[in-house]
């Protein structure tokens, strides 16, 4: 038996595997820092957890709408509007069991052969992965400076964005989105807006391209509850879609995972209506790793650290140490114990760049600065 050509096309995630590696590396004894899974290291919220068990008590166990709970849909709609200062309405809304379905299923709505969509590069792998099962060509890009009439073209379909952004941990500028959105306004161009971390910045708040105006019908926002609540084991997110594009997705979502689980949902409407003390905790914690371990990094030969506005990356430029992305990486795991991702992993211009997770301790952080020393030394 052979597989199917399309497999061919398909990428993955590197970030399990280097986990797998490392959890390999423990099972013999060795100590490893943990800073290559994209994974907030806190709990889920209590208010959160006892509003799942409450919810399994109280028989949500059975299948549900397809779309998702109606009461859900209702609280997501209105966080959105008041986050994103937009109308949005629930009928608009779409929840999935992660994030990763609503890259998806948007894209097998909209690409096939002969179209294009530009992605950011570095940028999550799976943007391209996608791209490429859905038999489309893609486009990258390494910042929106770079979204000129060179990349548009009569064939661009779909426009990703990421912001705040995994790997770089960059806000993209208010004024670029605005430029990009006069740009495509009058053109057969949708955007991917990818918002999964819009909660966790350090500086200026991110723009939704949604907000501006003549966009919202344009726009697909994705989020979820992984990152800002700490819940990727619940598999909870969403989509805000453009009104004609809700019906093509639901029949992708009753296809293929017929709905999201009923009790996750309920709480999912806990942690956007309950208490948000613990993500501000959270984010404010966040940003005092991110001073430490970049300033901890710019102290190492041949390193050189930008200061991340979001999420919980840092991604430093290692050119100086005059080894390659893969080299370093592999080389910090086995004999730092360090456990970080190779800037390759996220797109051909990653080359030359380490990504690091801040989602582990303060005290861990510090020795791993420490251990990447002693190593490079």
């Amino acid at each position: 038996m052979k597989l199917a050509g399309r497999m061919s096309r398909i990428g993955t995630e590197s970030a399990f595997e280097v986990l797998r590696r490392a959890r390999a590396l423990e099972a013999q004894g060795r100590s490893i820092i943990h800073l290559e899974i994209g994974e907030p290291d806190f709990p889920t919220p209590k208010h959160i957890i006892e509003a799942g068990k409450a919810a399994l008590d109280q028989g949500f166990t059975h299948y549900g709408p397809t779309q998702g709970l109606p009461e859900l849909r209702a609280v997501i709609a209105s966080y959105v509007s008041r986050t994103r200062e937009i109308e949005v309405s629930p009928d608009r809304v779409t929840v999935a069991p992660g994030g990763k379905p609503m890259m998806f299923f948007p894209m097998l709505a909209l690409l096939e052969a002969g179209d294009e969509a530009i992605y950011p590069n570095p940028g999550f792998p799976i943007y391209e992965s996608m791209i490429r099962f859905c038999c489309a060509t893609p486009v990258p890009y390494r910042s929106l400076f770079d979204l000129n009439y060179t990349k548009i073209t009569s064939q661009t379909r779909l426009i990703v964005l990421n912001s705040p952004q995994n790997p770089t941990g960059s806000v993209i500028p208010a004024e670029q989105i605005r430029a990009l959105a006069e740009l495509v306004r009058g053109r057969d161009i949708l955007i991917l807006s990818d918002e999964i971390y819009s909660r966790i910045w350090f500086g200026e708040k991110p723009l939704s391209i949604a907000s501006l105006p003549g966009m919202l019908e344009k726009t697909i926002i994705l989020d979820g509850f992984s990152k800002t609540y700490a819940m990727t084991g619940w598999r909870l997110g969403y989509a805000v879609l453009p009104q004609w594009l809700v019906e093509p997705v639901n029949l992708l979502v009753v296809n293929s995972t017929s709905c999201t689980a009923s009790f996750t949902q309920r709480a999912g409407i806990a942690a956007l209506e309950g208490p948000q003390d613990e993500v501000d905790r959270m984010v404010t914690e966040f940003r005092r790793r991110r001073d430490a371990f970049c300033a901890g990094l710019n102290s190492l030969p041949g390193f050189r650290c930008p200061i991340p506005e979001g999420a919980f990356y840092v991604f430093p430029d290692i050119t100086g140490t005059g080894r390659t992305s893969n080299e370093l990486a592999d080389a910090l795991l086995n004999e730092a114990g360090v456990a970080a991702l190779s800037g390759a992993a996220f797109g051909e211009n990653g080359e030359g760049y380490l990504r690091f997770s801040i989602a582990n301790s303060f005290e861990n952080l510090m020795d791993a600065v420490e251990r990447i020393r002693a190593f490079l030394k």
